[in-house]
Formats: structure tokens, C-alpha cells, sequence
């Protein structure tokens, strides 16, 4: 699964957001199910009542209904695909510069969209703790060694739950 393209992207913000869920991010891909289109809502802070603390099913529901209409109409997608709308859950998906800002001092685990060249070997995949963000820049530290690695590289990131 990748991030949704800009348009898809823009879409879904501008209906999520005026329904007053916060837009988390999207995934477009091949899933076990077919193409898959992907979607993370989640509550507005301020939104959040003793009541209501996460996501609930009727939120998902509501939100698949009207990203599904507006996702008819606009066409963005070609072909045949199916939709699902959830929580980010505890194993958050990270997308922008601000949801990484959000969670420093966290353990994640990140793709690239292609290897780095690192003392001569290849990697791609990395698990640590983020340790910054700065200037299109995201810098983890993995088994005592640091990292700096461009946010546009990251191909798909998320945080690691600890239990």
C-alpha cells in the first residue's frame, strides 16, 4: 500500500474535515481483497468528550458513506476497489511532518521507497525511536546509531505499540 495521490488526498481531506473528524491519511494498493483504498479518521481534539474518546464504528460507517459518494462522483480512481474507513489505531500510520512532530520520543517503524546507501549496504527498512523532525527531515536513532532521512523517502511509516 503508498500514500494516496495528491488529488485522492485532497478529496478526502476537504470531506472529512467538514464533517468534523480529522483526515489522518490514505493508502491506495493491492490488498488481500484487490485494489484497496484505505482511510484514517480520528477525532478532533476539541471534539473529544468524556464520552467519546476514539473512533467508533458509526463514525466509519457515517464517513464511508459520504467519501464513497463523493469518491463516485469525482472518479478519481479507476477501476473497481474497495473502501475502508478505521481508526489509526494504536499502531498509528504516520504521514506528514506534523504527525511525526506529534510522536518524538516514540518507537517507529518506517519503508522506504528505496534503499539508501548506508557504509556500503542497502537499507530500506528501519525500527527506532524518532528522535527529531526538521526541515523535511526526520532523524531516528536505531541501536544507538543515528539516521537522517528525508520525509518525501518514507514510503509507508508507523508508530510501534509497546506493550
Amino acid at each position: 500500500m503508498r500514500r494516496a495521490s495528491k488529488q485522492i488526498w485532497q478529496l478526502l481531506d476537504t470531506t472529512i474535515s467538514s464533517m468534523g473528524y480529522e483526515f489522518v491519511g490514505a493508502e491506495l494498493g493491492q490488498a488481500e481483497n484487490g485494489m484497496t483504498l484505505r482511510v484514517y479518521i480520528d477525532l478532533i481534539p476539541e471534539n473529544r468528550s468524556t464520552e467519546q474518546q476514539t473512533v467508533l464504528v458509526d463514525d466509519c460507517a457515517d464517513v464511508s458513506r459520504q467519501v464513497s459518494a463523493v469518491l463516485d462522483v469525482e472518479d478519481p480512481i479507476p477501476g473497481e476497489y474497495v473502501l475502508e474507513v478505521s481508526s489509526p489505531g494504536l499502531n498509528r500510520p504516520l504521514f506528514s511532518a506534523s504527525q511525526f512532530e506529534a510522536q518524538i520520543g516514540e518507537l517507529v517503524k518506517l519503508k522506504l521507497r528505496k534503499p539508501v546507501d548506508i557504509e556500503g549496504s542497502h537499507r530500506r527498512n528501519f525500527k527506532g525511536t524518532l528522535v527529531g523532525v526538521d526541515s523535511g527531515e526526520i532523524e531516528l536513532q536505531v541501536d544507538g546509531q543515528s539516521f537522517n532521512l528525508l520525509l518525501d523517502d518514507v514510503e509507508q511509516a508507523r508508530l510501534v505499540y509497546a506493550f
